[in-house]
């Protein structure tokens, strides 16, 4: 059973080699799914989305099941799964990531890590200030779904 979660946000600097310091309280939430693995992939234009394997595992089963129902999905999978890399922490904590991924999601040097639970949003740090501003300034339109989770 996972206790913990991923949550907070750091800043990074990816090295020369694309290698990115994984945060010690995301490799302790990652060796509660007993895995060094995370699966990597281009989430769009602006991040990339780094899942413990467990957790990509029920994406790829949702997929697979209820994802065939939905119009459309093939190009998603196609771009999403097809370009998923595997990448494992070294014994210093860091993950490669390929250039094809940093390409994808922009990425140059300095790199915003965000806990979204149950996964890591990886941005490059001027395209996350940029999201993160936007949704500061509408921030009041996430009431109402707030209020049905009880929330507010």
């Amino acid at each position: 059973m996972i206790k913990s979660r991923f949550r907070s946000r750091s800043e990074h600097v990816l090295d020369d080699k694309g290698r990115l310091n994984f945060p010690s309280r995301f490799r302790e939430v990652l060796r509660q799914y007993e895995s060094d693995t995370l699966m990597v992939t281009s989430w769009g234009k602006l991040h990339l989305r780094a899942y413990p394997l467990s957790e990509w595992e029920i994406l790829e089963t949702k997929l697979l099941t209820q994802g065939r129902e939905q119009k459309g999905m093939a190009s998603f999978v196609r771009y999403v799964v097809g370009g998923v890399t595997e990448c494992n922490l070294d014994k210093q904590g860091r993950i490669l990531l390929p250039q094809s991924l940093r390409v994808d999601a922009s990425l140059r040097k300095d790199i915003i890590l965000i806990g979204m639970l149950d996964w890591i949003e990886i941005w490059d740090k001027d395209a996350w200030l940029q999201e993160n501003d936007t949704t500061r300034e509408s921030f009041d339109t996430f009431d109402e779904s707030l209020a049905r989770l009880g929330i507010l």
